[in-house]
């Protein structure tokens, strides 16, 4: 039975959306604001998340925004009675899964959370981690241990950091396309996929950066190159 955390302020909505939910196998914590859902977060570990934007005490970017730091990959769904197309891009740039516009009928809900959940298991089926470490440039890569130590420093991965700098590593000098990318570590080349996307190699592009030998390229429209000069 997979585990949504649902933070919505709307008592009757929330009610209901929770039965249904529940209805259709899904285990359901209800948190009636942010602030609540951000401690609820810190002591259980939900499958995926489902926030409404306009919350009182911590509204759901903010949310999203604290939970994302540490645990990047646990997917976020956001739900709003807005259509802006800023709040939409906001949610996007902070690396959300999908974003539903209310009104939406529950069914449409609980397809996008199937289908999100779905591909996040394909993928990690099928880029579960090598053993052993590797050297990459002035950097040594653990897949086992999640870990990318330079010098002193050691960076604690999530499991998709791990599988992207790998797939990036075995690509390594020459130019990948952007939708095999998302296929390989995301399971689908969708809009909200790719933005995903864009937060990772953002994050790993700071990793790296420490090593001028180092460096992902970016091709507008086509793909990225993870370059490694010898």
């Amino acid at each position: 039975m997979k585990h949504i955390l649902l933070a919505e302020d709307d008592f009757d909505y929330a009610s209901i959306l929770k039965q249904y939910l529940e209805i259709s196998g899904f285990k359901v914590t209800w948190a009636k604001d942010g602030a609540e859902a951000l401690a609820i977060f810190s002591v259980t570990n939900p499958d995926i998340c489902v926030f409404d934007v306009m919350m009182p005490k911590i509204d759901g970017f903010t949310l999203a925004e604290n939970i994302i730091v540490n645990n990047p990959e646990t997917p976020i769904i956001f739900l709003t009675a807005k259509g802006l197309k800023e709040d939409k891009i906001k949610g996007l740039k902070l690396g959300a899964d999908d974003y539903v516009v209310k009104p939406f009928e529950a069914d449409e809900l609980i397809l996008r959370i199937t289908n999100i959940l779905k591909r996040t298991q394909r993928t990690s089926a099928a880029t579960s981690p090598d053993t052993g470490p590797i050297n990459i440039g002035l950097y040594s890569f653990d897949s086992k241990n999640y870990t990318l130590i330079h010098k002193e420093t050691i960076y604690r991965l999530t499991e998709k950091e791990v599988h992207l700098i790998r797939y990036l590593f075995t690509n390594k000098n020459r130019m990948i396309k952007r939708d095999d990318i998302l296929t390989s570590i995301w399971g689908s080349d969708d809009f909200f996929s790719g933005r995903s996307m864009d937060v990772f190699i953002s994050r790993l592009r700071k990793y790296f950066s420490e090593d001028p030998s180092i460096s992902i390229q970016s091709f507008r429209g086509l793909g990225l190159e993870f370059n490694i000069k010898s």
